[in-house]
């Protein structure tokens, strides 16, 4: 997928520039560049993936191409509690579906937004399992997750065919609430 489709899959899900977002599983860091552009200069955003080799990938990228926003690697296991500030939003493409508890990890997203705070979610229209989508999460199943999680406003934002698979993915937004 090409920076231009992942600007226009996330978009929707990003209401105003800047801000403190995460990328969560950013593997080399695409989404996070898309991310960057849509929230500028005044934007943060800690891109953390635990394969040490494509966060070592996006510090040279980060070094050799300086992104919109700021762009800051950080090896770490996203199953795990995270050392972040509060946010305003995470970013997570292709990442829960190699996730077997979901739930706890949407509802560990969650307690690390403000009030108002967003969870954008690029996964596979998929119910079966595959070999590279160990634990599918169609959209409707997210929502209901993402409910549970204690999110609202749940929406798809935006779908497109996998340029690799040809199988559909969608994008979506949650919203902390205001009043907990």
């Amino acid at each position: 997928m090409e920076q231009n489709e992942m600007v226009a899959l996330i978009r929707v899900g990003v209401p105003q520039a800047g801000g403190m977002w995460a990328d969560l599983g950013a593997g080399t860091g695409n989404f996070a560049w898309a991310l960057a552009e849509l929230i500028g200069p005044a934007g943060q955003i800690h891109a953390i993936d635990r394969d040490a080799r494509a966060i070592s990938a996006l510090h040279a990228r980060v070094r050799n191409a300086p992104a919109l926003a700021t762009i800051l690697p950080q090896q770490a296991d996203i199953t795990k509690a995270l050392a972040l500030p509060v946010l305003d939003g995470v970013v997570m493409a292709n990442l829960l579906h190699f996730l077997r508890d979901q739930q706890a990890q949407l509802e560990r997203i969650a307690a690390l937004l403000r009030p108002g705070g967003r969870v954008i979610t690029v996964e596979y229209e998929q119910i079966a399992p595959l070999p590279w989508i160990p634990f599918p999460l169609a959209f409707a199943r997210y929502a209901a997750m993402a409910e549970q999680a204690g999110l609202e406003q749940i929406a798809r934002i935006g779908t497109r065919r996998s340029p690799t698979s040809g199988r559909t993915m969608y994008a979506a937004v949650a919203v902390r609430p205001l009043n907990p």
